[in-house]
């Protein structure tokens, strides 16, 4: 009876563990509620600050007029040149035949002059003229209607060829017709994004029938590499925004986004996301998720970021 009781009361006991190491389970593989606030960050001191060279700065408050992100092509200044050529020597040729078509009907009406001398003249002019208004539509097709309108399209090639000036293509969206045209933009050559180049509008070319696409030439006072992409900012109707502007510098591009490091305390750095979509000749504009009392990583965030994702200096919380 004894030998009884006492293997009851053991495994009493063992079931009394056994229940009370399955809570403490149960409460170890909890989740955090959805939507709980979880901050990464990264927690460096002020002498690692020092080795890795870590600057920060407070990003400048600016204002963003809205505007429209293009896609575009430097023109080449050879091809230009080449249709500049091409398009004068039609309209010399034609105002030669003229001349001499007003020369001979002179003569012809003092009789000093043939009717076949006269024809061949007539002839030559009217296939002159043809050849000149050929000229002139296939140049403002290319090149716009203002630059056609030149007298003296081939003088145009001096500042091309001295560096003064420069024209740079850029293509709207499909079927997107802004009016009035925007009339500035802001240009980046597509692998220096940090430094913006002024640009007015130089003309509206046509709108490709097949594509439903219109083109832009804007100029340029600077020298721009021939046929290099260009990526533009035209500047559209709207009320302006205000926020910060973030240097490149600064931003990081992690998992197809870009980040900030934003200092959280003396010694600790939590990362944010920002937008990549509005471009500035000083960095990137950002509006509602930093302010001009942050103070932000702008030199050694890359080291930060390695920090944290191997876990060096890294404060528990969720990683991306």
């Amino acid at each position: 009876m004894k030998r009884a009781n006492v293997l009851a009361a053991a495994l009493a006991l063992a079931a009394a563990l056994s229940g009370c190491s399955r809570t403490d389970g149960d409460k170890a593989a909890e989740t955090p509620k959805a939507g709980a606030p979880e901050k990464a960050g990264v927690t460096l001191d002020a002498a690692t600050q020092e080795r890795i060279g870590l600057s920060l700065e407070t990003p400048a408050p600016a204002q963003w007029q809205p505007g429209l992100r293009v896609t575009g092509r430097a023109a080449n200044p050879l091809a230009f040149i080449a249709a500049a050529t091409d398009y004068e020597t039609a309209r010399t040729a034609a105002a030669a035949s003229q001349s001499e078509l007003a020369r001979t009907e002179k003569l012809a009406a003092q009789e000093n002059a043939s009717s076949r001398v006269l024809e061949a003249a007539r002839a030559a002019a009217a296939r002159d003229a043809l050849a000149l208004a050929a000229a002139r539509a296939k140049f403002a097709a290319d090149w716009g209607g203002r630059l056609a309108a030149q007298t003296n399209a081939a003088a145009l090639a001096g500042p091309w060829q001295s560096g003064d000036l420069a024209l740079a293509r850029l293509f709207l969206p499909p079927g997107y017709f802004p009016k009035p045209i925007p009339t500035a933009a802001t240009i980046y050559i597509f692998s220096q994004e940090s430094n913006g180049i002024p640009a007015e509008l130089a003309d509206d070319l046509s709108i490709d029938p097949a594509t439903q696409a219109q083109t832009l030439l804007f100029s340029v006072k600077q020298p721009l590499p021939a046929d290099a992409a260009l990526v533009a900012d035209l500047r559209t109707g709207g009320e302006s925004q205000s926020g910060v502007v973030v240097p490149v510098g600064a931003v990081l591009r992690y998992e197809g986004r870009g980040w900030v490091y934003v200092q959280a305390g003396t010694n600790q750095f939590v990362r944010a996301e920002i937008p990549l979509d509005r471009l500035t000749a000083g960095g990137w504009f950002v509006a509602g998720n930093l302010s001009a009392t942050n103070r932000i990583v702008v030199t050694g965030a890359q080291t930060v970021l390695s920090a944290e994702l191997s876990g060096s200096g890294f404060n528990t919380g969720q990683r991306d």
